[in-house]
């Protein structure tokens, strides 16, 4: 019997290239420049040839003088390669409207208080005239431009002055950059432009992760960079590793290794995995290290978040989780450096998402980490491994959280905000009084929806949790979705957002909003071009530019409405039992 139900090809890796012009000539000019002309393609499996990585997770893109390449605070998803031109990285931070965000200033008093009566009669009203920032003057310091097809790309219009003015370095042909935010999902460190016409290959992270893992040269290349660049920085950053001298720091960089594990485009498949059963689940997370096994070196959560469990009937808890800079395996090792009877690690290690770890070697650590813990401190941490050894896995996870809630956070991936959203609904009488507050505060325009899931009567709204790791940075073409600055709020600079939605799409919690605009007279907005109505996302900025902070929380007439950092778990832990 022939079946009559739709039928599609499944959907391959490369069915989308990441560059659309990129074709066979580019890439047999690709394989004559080094690095890519000593790459051995027999090192790479049939189902990911060499060529196939540089025909569709790189392509080739021309700049122009003045051309932003990389923007310091964007999260990227590529890096890059210098074919020819002048390439200039800007040493010093430049301000907020030269790179075409939205400055930060803080309402007056007064300013706050005429919100009640200027707000406008129709919902998410703009200007039709001259694009103007907050000062109400038309801003020339920063300009897009399209280029090639659908792309968008910011430019600055007076390059000498901005070079002039501040410390810069120069990127010569043959060098790549951009790698360690691509990797790593962090933040990228420094802008870098284009000082006149330039060629280079951008490549996704997908491919450069295939390049580092298959080709030796490159793994080897990407490392050193690392070393150079970041590792003394992360190292340094570590309370363990704060007091040592800069030699010996320098001999545990040389001898630490880092992994990355789970999948670095975890929100595209957010949605489908949150719908699985726990085992489910679970079973999709990288296991980093298992408990029971013995420890061969010291964890450092570098960037994401880990789950830690301990088996449980035929299962695992959720325990608590990890999220940058925190460590694993610490106590186990101090024990067995200092006790002949060698104990397994207590918990499992497991990536939520996308997880990149170093892991400093038992010998370094018992050199250089061990001497700064005396007699008394490691006796007391082997007594506290006895003692949970005995101790239900059910008393454990509640003394921090409910069991049920942890893993509710856990899985739905609450723990990525820092200003999550929660309402005590036991305590929360629908009066509104948090939305009408948010209106009041955004030119009658509401940021959130009083909805969301719960879990033990407390509910996650659908509001911006400003997450660490914030995959809705990625992608957007303007950058107009950034962070007001490194570590804070996420914001939308309304002016340069072009209404793609990517940032919307990418959301995996469902907090970015599209809107169609209107003029004062309360008309829709539309595209000269398509007739079509403009669009422009919207989101919670945390009220980045009140006096007060959130209004929402400062509305909430019974202490029912938090904006939670999920990484403050003990403040966490003593608002939900309170």
């Amino acid at each position: 019997m022939i079946s009559t139900l739709p039928q599609i090809s499944r959907p391959q890796r490369w069915d989308i290239p990441f560059g659309e012009t990129m074709a066979e000539a580019d890439v047999e000019r690709l394989l004559t420049i080094k690095p890519f002309s000593t790459v051995d393609p027999t090192r790479f499996p049939a189902t990911i040839p060499f060529r196939g990585i540089l025909l569709n997770d790189t392509r080739v893109r021309s700049f122009a003088a003045g051309d932003i390449i990389v923007r310091e605070g964007d999260y990227g998803n590529s890096a890059f390669f210098v074919l020819s031109g002048k390439i200039r990285v800007v040493l010093d931070s430049l301000p907020a409207e030269v790179l075409g965000r939205r400055e930060s200033q803080k309402k007056g008093f007064f300013e706050s208080l005429s919100q009640l009566w200027r707000r406008p009669a129709y919902p998410e009203v703009r200007h039709r005239a001259g694009a103007k920032d907050a000062s109400g003057t038309e801003s020339r310091a920063v300009k897009a431009r399209v280029t090639e097809g659908s792309n968008v790309r910011i430019f600055l219009q007076d390059v000498p002055r901005v070079l002039a003015k501040n410390r810069t370095a120069q990127i010569e042909p043959g060098e790549l950059f951009g790698e360690i935010a691509a990797l790593g999902r962090s933040p990228r460190t420094a802008t870098v432009i284009a000082e006149g016409a330039a060629e280079l290959v951008e490549i996704r992270w997908q491919g450069l992760r295939e390049l580092r893992k298959y080709a030796p040269e490159w793994k080897a290349h990407i490392d050193k960079l690392y070393r150079e660049r970041s590792l003394g920085t992360h190292l340094r950053e570590t309370p363990l590793l704060d007091n040592v001298s800069d030699a010996d720091l320098l001999a545990v960089a040389e001898h630490t290794h880092f992994e990355s594990f789970g999948d670095f485009d975890w929100n595209t498949s957010y949605r489908a995995v949150r719908e699985a059963s726990a085992q489910e689940r679970l079973g999709k997370e990288p296991v980093i290290a298992r408990e029971g096994d013995y420890p061969n070196g010291l964890v450092l959560i570098r960037s994401g978040f880990a789950r830690l469990s301990r088996k449980y009937n035929h299962g695992e808890r959720t325990m608590r989780y990890l999220g940058k800079g925190e460590v694993f395996g610490l106590a186990e090792l101090l024990c067995n450096f200092k006790y002949d009877d060698p104990i397994g690690l207590q918990f499992s290690l497991r990536a939520i998402g996308y997880v990149d770890v170093l892991i400093i070697p038992a010998p370094i650590v018992e050199k250089f980490i061990a001497p700064r813990f005396s007699e008394g401190e490691i006796a007391k941490m082997r007594e506290k491994i006895q003692r949970e050894a005995h101790i239900s896995v059910e008393h454990e996870a509640a003394a921090t959280f409910d069991p049920e809630m942890i893993e509710f956070l856990v899985e739905e991936r609450y723990v990525n905000g820092t200003a999550t959203m929660l309402i005590d609904l036991d305590r929360c009488t629908r009066c509104d009084d948090c939305v009408r507050a948010c209106a009041a505060s955004h030119d009658n325009n509401p940021k959130f929806i009083r909805h969301g899931r719960v879990q033990n009567n407390i509910m996650v709204a659908n509001a911006c949790m400003h997450c660490v790791d914030p995959v809705c940075m990625i992608g957007c073409p303007t950058g107009a979705i950034h962070r007001d600055s490194i570590g804070g709020q996420v914001v939308i600079n309304d002016l340069t957002c072009i209404g793609c939605a990517t940032c919307a799409n990418s959301c995996p919690y469902d907090n970015i909003q599209m809107v169609e605009i209107r003029d004062e007279q309360g008309q829709f907005i539309v595209d000269q071009a398509t007739q079509t109505p403009i669009l422009k996302a919207t989101k919670c900025d945390l009220c980045v530019d009140q006096l007060g902070g959130p209004a929402c929380v400062r509305a909430c007439p019974h202490d029912a409405l938090i904006r939670a950092d999920m990484r403050e778990v003990d403040q966490l832990s003593r608002w939900l039992n309170r």
